[in-house]
């Protein structure tokens, strides 16, 4: 690897910021490398014009999953050709998820969360809540409304972070949503009981929600597993953003209808 690409992601990562590297393993001009910078700039090429346009192409996406692996083409960048095996590394910060509502449940999501390798930060706009002390797992403890953390936060969310609304009131629940709705992360999850989620509901669509929008939010929040403990609804929280990140059936509370706990989850 030249000095001056490998000083590029070396930078980059010592900034916190996505890049990407695409090297060819099997073909024409084996070890040739391509960088897709965190600002869109390209360093280095893979051999010729139409090639580099394809890959960082692929590039781009595979930086946005946070994904590495490897990419078969054709000398050009053909699709489904095998000339060329080009291997896609993937350089990004941890995913982030921010857990609105200092709540009994929040604890157990944090911990959970940091598992995953999340950056967590919690929010809650009432400062004898939202401290240090209660949350000691998370990466930052915000007393703030949650659309004003969203104002300054949101612009780096995407498809590999996480919402989750914890609360069960609306004036933080309602800005909480809809600022989220604002933004391109992958995950709006909002707990609270059938009840709950059809009054909730209803304010978010006296603030404009549309019926597209309410298709981003998962709610009632998790898996369908009979979890009842803060641990236990934890786990389901993640379960349900892993499998819609992944594109996985997770048996979604939200796809249900009745009850969100039977008799038999005791």
């Amino acid at each position: 690897m030249s000095e001056s690409i490998l000083s590029v992601i070396q930078e980059a990562i010592e900034a916190g910021k996505s890049i990407a590297l695409a090297t060819v393993i099997e073909g024409n001009e084996v070890g040739r490398k391509i960088v897709l910078g965190p600002n869109g700039e390209v360093h280095g090429t893979l051999g010729n014009e139409s090639l580099d346009r394809v890959v960082l192409r692929d590039m781009s996406g595979e930086l946005e999953a946070g994904r590495t692996g490897t990419r078969h083409y054709g000398l050009n960048g053909e699709a489904r050709e095998e000339e060329l095996t080009i291997f896609i590394e993937s350089f990004a910060p941890p995913p982030q998820m921010l857990i609105f509502g200092a709540v009994d449940f929040t604890a157990a999501l944090v911990r959970v969360a940091k598992v995953l390798g999340y950056h967590v930060i919690v929010c809650d706009a009432r400062p004898v809540f939202a401290t240090s002390t209660r949350f000691p797992s998370a990466d930052a403890v915000e007393a703030q409304w949650p659309d004003k953390l969203l104002k300054s936060v949101g612009p780096s969310l995407g498809v590999r972070d996480a919402v989750c609304v914890l609360t069960h009131d609306n004036k933080f629940d309602v800005p909480a949503i809809t600022a989220a709705l604002a933004t391109d992360v992958g995950y709006i999850g909002v707990m609270g009981s059938r009840k709950t989620h059809e009054n909730r509901s209803n304010r978010l669509r006296e603030a404009g929600v549309s019926d597209e929008e309410f298709n981003r939010i998962m709610s009632p929040i998790g898996s369908d597993i009979g979890a009842r403990t803060p641990e236990e609804t934890a786990i389901s929280i993640c379960a349900e953003i892993i499998a819609l990140r992944t594109g996985r059936d997770a048996n979604s509370l939200k796809q249900r209808s009745g009850p969100i706990h039977k008799p038999s989850d005791y």
